[in-house]
C-alpha cells in the first residue's frame, strides 16, 4: 500500500460515521482528525472518496436526510388512521429517532443550524443546511394540504401556522432530547401537543 493509502473500504459505512461527527459536534466541531479516526481511513482517502471537509458535509447531510429523516413520513401515509393519529405517529417516529442509543441524542438538523447564526460557515454547508431545514417544513406543508383538500383539516385551519407549530414542536423536542429526556417524556409532550390541534 504505496504512501500508506487505503485503496478498499466501505464508503456507505464510512460516510454513516461521519454523520454521527457532524452529529455530534456539528460542522465546525468536527476535525478532520475526528472524522478520519470515526470512519476508520486516512485523510487521502477521505479527499479521494469525498472531497474536502465541506463536500464530506453535504453528502453526509444528504445521507441524514435519506436514512434517517425521510422514513418518518411513512407515518403520515398510514392506510385507515385519522388525521390526529398519523400526526401522532409520525412525531412518535420523531422521538424514537431522537433518544436512540444507536444515533446521538437529538436533531442532526438542528445541531447543524444552530451554526447558521455565525459568519464561519463555508457556503456550500450554508445551502446544505438550510435546503434541510425547510425539508421537513415543506413536506409538511404539502401534507396538510392536501389533507385540507381531502375535508381532513377544517376550513378554518390554516395549513402554513400547522406547519410551523409541528416544526417548532419538533425542534423543541430535539433540544430536549439532548438535556437528557427521556423517550417516555417526549412522548407525553406528543400526546398533550396532538390533544390540543383539534382536528
Amino acid at each position: 500500500m504505496a504512501g500508506g493509502r487505503q485503496l478498499q473500504f466501505d464508503k456507505e459505512k464510512a460516510l454513516e460515521q461521519a454523520m454521527f461527527v457532524f452529529w455530534k459536534k456539528g460542522f465546525l466541531g468536527a476535525s478532520l482528525s475526528g472524522l478520519t479516526t470515526a470512519m476508520g481511513i486516512n485523510k487521502p482517502s477521505l479527499y479521494s472518496a469525498f472531497g474536502n471537509k465541506e463536500d464530506l458535509f453535504v453528502s453526509a447531510t444528504e445521507h441524514y436526510l435519506a436514512k434517517h429523516a425521510s422514513p418518518h413520513v411513512d407515518c403520515l401515509n398510514e392506510d385507515g388512521q385519522p388525521l390526529n393519529e398519523r400526526i401522532k405517529s409520525y412525531l412518535l417516529s420523531v422521538a424514537t429517532m431522537l433518544c436512540s442509543s444507536s444515533t446521538p441524542n437529538g436533531c442532526f438538523i438542528a445541531v447543524a443550524a444552530n451554526e447558521l447564526a455565525g459568519e464561519s460557515l463555508p457556503e456550500k454547508a450554508t445551502q446544505i443546511i438550510v435546503y434541510a431545514g425547510n425539508y421537513a417544513e415543506t413536506y409538511l406543508a404539502e401534507f396538510f394540504t392536501a389533507e385540507k383538500a381531502k375535508g381532513n383539516l377544517t376550513t378554518d385551519i390554516d395549513v402554513n401556522e400547522l406547519t410551523l407549530m409541528v416544526i417548532t414542536l419538533m425542534h423543541g423536542l430535539s433540544s430536549v432530547s439532548r438535556t437528557g429526556k427521556s423517550q417516555q417524556q417526549l412522548k407525553s409532550i406528543i400526546d398533550f401537543f396532538v390533544s390540543k390541534l383539534g382536528i
